[in-house]
C-alpha cells in the first residue's frame, strides 16, 4: 500500500480559450507536478470540475494525465457520475488505462439509503474488477455521510482499499482506520481538508488529497516530510503559514479554483483558462489576491527551504 501514501494534488480541469479540454495543458500540468515531487494525483474529482463535464471530456483528461505521468505517479481516477451506468463506463475506461485506483462519491441529489449506496459503489467496482476502489466521503457537498456500518458493508468487497475523507472531523479518519483494522484489512485513509493536513496525518491518515495542493505543491511535500521526520514544531509553523495562504485563496469574489488557476499561471506559465460556468470566473477585483497568494507562497518556499 506504500504507493498510496503521501501528497496527492486534486487535479484541475485544463481548458483552452474556448472552454474545451486542452490535452496539451493536461500533460504540461502533470509533468510540472512530477517535477515538484508529489506522490500521486487525483483526477476528475471536485477540483477537476467533474460534475460539469461530459463523460468524453473526463475520459480525455484521464488519458492524457496517464500518458504524461509515464508511470511516475500513483493515479487515482474519480469515476462517479450521478447514475450507475455512466459511472461503470468510466470505471472500465480507467481500468483499461491502467490507473492504480478508482474512486467515487455517493450519488447526489436523491438521498439514497445505505444499502443503495453500497450497491452503487459495488456496481462501479465490478466494472473495474482488477482495480482498487476508494470511497470518497464528502458529506458537506454530497449530502450523504459515510458511516462505520456502511464502511463495514463495503469492506466485504476486497477491492475497497481506502477512503478519501473530506469530512471536517479528523476523528472520522481514526474511525475508518479502526473499522478496517478490526477486519484485518490493509487500508488507506486520506486527509481531505487541506487546513488540517497535519491533524489528519497525526491521527492516522496515510496521506492527503487536496484542492489547494497544486497551488503550492512544494509546501505540502515539505510539510509531509516534516511529519515523517517528526519535526512537529516546524510542521505546525508551516501548516499555519499554509492556512494563511488558503485564507487568501478562498477570499475572492470568484470561485476558488479560478483564483488558484490564476496563481498557477503566474507561477508556472501554464494557462488553464479559468473554470466552467456556473462556477464564477476571476474578476478584476480578485487580481490583488492572486499577487498576494503568489508572494506568500514564494516567501514560504524560501522560509522552509521547500
Amino acid at each position: 500500500m506504500k504507493k498510496y501514501q503521501g501528497v496527492f494534488p486534486a487535479f484541475y480541469a485544463c481548458y483552452d480559450e474556448n472552454g474545451n479540454i486542452c490535452t496539451e495543458t493536461v500533460e504540461k500540468y502533470t509533468k510540472w507536478l512530477i517535477e515538484k515531487g508529489v506522490d500521486g494525483i487525483y483526477v476528475c474529482g471536485s477540483s477537476g470540475e467533474c460534475i460539469y463535464q461530459s463523460m468524453a471530456e473526463r475520459k480525455l483528461i484521464l488519458e492524457h494525465a496517464v500518458k504524461a505521468a509515464e508511470g511516475k505517479l500513483t493515479i487515482i481516477a474519480h469515476v462517479a457520475c450521478n447514475n450507475t451506468k455512466d459511472s461503470m463506463e468510466l470505471a472500465a475506461h480507467a481500468e483499461k488505462l491502467g490507473v492504480d485506483a478508482i474512486a467515487a462519491i455517493p450519488p447526489i441529489y436523491f438521498k439514497l439509503p445505505p444499502h443503495a449506496i453500497a450497491k452503487y459503489w459495488n456496481d462501479i467496482s465490478s466494472a473495474a474488477p482488477n482495480t482498487d476502489f476508494i470511497i470518497y466521503n464528502i458529506p458537506q457537498l454530497a449530502g450523504v455521510e459515510l458511516t462505520v456500518p456502511l464502511l463495514n458493508t463495503m469492506l466485504e468487497n476486497p477491492k475497497v482499499i481506502g477512503v478519501k475523507n473530506s469530512s471536517m472531523p479528523t476523528y472520522d479518519i481514526q474511525k475508518f482506520k479502526d473499522a478496517a483494522q478490526r477486519k484485518g484489512r490493509d487500508f488507506v485513509v486520506y486527509n481531505g481538508p487541506d487546513e488540517q493536513f497535519i491533524s489528519g496525518r497525526i491521527i492516522g491518515a496515510d496521506g492527503g488529497i487536496g484542492g489547494t495542493y497544486s497551488a503550492m505543491p512544494e509546501l505540502f511535500v515539505k510539510l509531509n516530510r516534516l511529519l515523517l521526520d517528526k519535526d512537529w514544531q516546524a510542521a505546525q509553523a508551516l501548516q499555519n503559514d499554509i492556512n494563511g495562504i488558503i485564507s487568501v485563496l478562498v477570499s475572492g469574489k470568484c470561485n476558488m479554483y479560478a483564483l488558484i488557476k490564476a496563481v498557477l499561471k503566474k507561477r508556472t506559465g501554464i494557462d488553464m483558462h479559468g473554470v466552467r460556468e456556473p462556477l464564477f470566473q476571476l474578476t478584476q477585483e480578485d487580481l490583488p489576491l492572486v499577487e498576494q497568494a503568489c508572494e506568500l507562497i514564494e516567501a514560504a518556499i524560501k522560509k522552509y527551504g521547500a
